[in-house]
């Protein structure tokens, strides 16, 4: 039957064509789904004080319990394991009397300098680059949501966007109070 076959390449030509568009709708697939900034936070911050110390206030529960959160926000450490496959559970008592369970699961913790961590409901991946110039720390911090509409869903509903300023600006404040106490 004629015309029936039309999609299907007969020449060698035309599979060589076929095969390069699949190849290159590949390539741009791939590329959509590095590209993460129509759904990911991101701050950065230059702080005051040297890599180690502000890698320890991250990843020590002492510390991090003294300025993890929004204002207003304390939380609730009762498991750390600052290791790939280690489980990070907390809870955050928001000043409202409303608490926020959370769990995170590390991918990757290379000391002093980076630490990645899966966080479950809702679900994003976070990268903390704690990047050293001179005695101070550049630190970058990047939550990548699985798509557009759940960043939007959690900045919505969760105010994610600002809880991140606000929880950079506590840890901004509490390593000027370990510096100034230490002068």
């Amino acid at each position: 039957m004629e015309g029936e076959n039309r999609n299907v390449p007969e020449t060698l030509e035309e599979v060589l064509t076929y095969l390069k568009w699949r190849h290159m709708e590949k390539i741009n697939q791939k590329k959509d789904q590095n590209n993460t900034k129509d759904r990911e936070l991101t701050i950065s911050r230059l702080l005051d004080a040297p890599r180690e110390l502000v890698f320890d206030v991250w990843t020590n529960p002492e510390h991090l319990t003294r300025w993890w959160g929004p204002k207003g926000f304390t939380s609730t450490i009762s498991k750390m394991e600052i290791k790939p496959g280690g489980e990070w559970n907390m809870v955050m008592h928001g000043p409202d009397g409303i608490d926020y369970k959370n769990k995170a699961v590390y991918t990757e913790v290379k000391r002093p300098e980076r630490l990645v961590y899966d966080h479950f409901a809702p679900k994003f991946t976070t990268t903390v680059i704690f990047k050293k110039q001179g005695n101070k720390t550049f630190l970058t911090m990047t939550m990548v949501f699985e798509s557009s509409e759940e960043a939007a869903r959690v900045i919505k509903v969760f105010k994610a966007d600002m809880g991140l300023v606000e929880t950079i600006g506590r840890l901004e404040q509490y390593i000027g109070e370990i510096v100034n106490n230490n002068n």
